[in-house]
């Protein structure tokens, strides 16, 4: 990612406001996959002035400026990550919830290999996996 969210939003000429800023900083530092509540509850750790409101306002506009991605795991959470990192796929621990980032070359290549094999050049592509731990033993 060459540029921070902040710079990004800048060069689309959004006005910067210190809550806009705040929520800004907060996704930029997550290393998970945050919902809403959860960037709400760290963005007003950092700004007690800080509405829920005001974060579902505000993702909304970062995710139609295209600077988050939002991703939904059939949860019913829709939850957001930078439009800007890296490419990876995601597999999704149905027990916990928990959201494992990766990427396999082999898939990669799969996936090109198949798009070719159907006349197509691949363009981009999301992959979620959804599974359950295997029991140790």
């Amino acid at each position: 990612m060459a540029d921070s969210i902040i710079a990004r939003l800048e060069e689309k000429g959004l006005r910067m406001t210190g809550q806009r800023r705040v929520i800004a900083e907060v996704l930029e530092a997550s290393s998970d996959h945050p919902d809403a509540e959860e960037l709400f509850h760290r963005a007003s750790a950092r700004d007690s002035k800080i509405s829920i409101a005001t974060v579902y306002r505000t993702v909304k506009l970062f995710e139609e400026t295209g600077i988050l991605d939002r991703l939904e795991f059939g949860d019913g959470r829709a939850r957001y990550e930078d439009a800007e990192r890296d490419h990876h796929d995601h597999l999704i621990d149905m027990n916990s919830g928990k959201v494992i980032e990766f990427c396999d070359p082999e898939i990669e290549a799969l996936q090109e290999k198949i798009a070719a094999k159907l006349g197509y050049r691949l363009k981009g592509h999301r992959l979620e996996l959804y599974g359950v731990p295997l029991k140790k033993g």
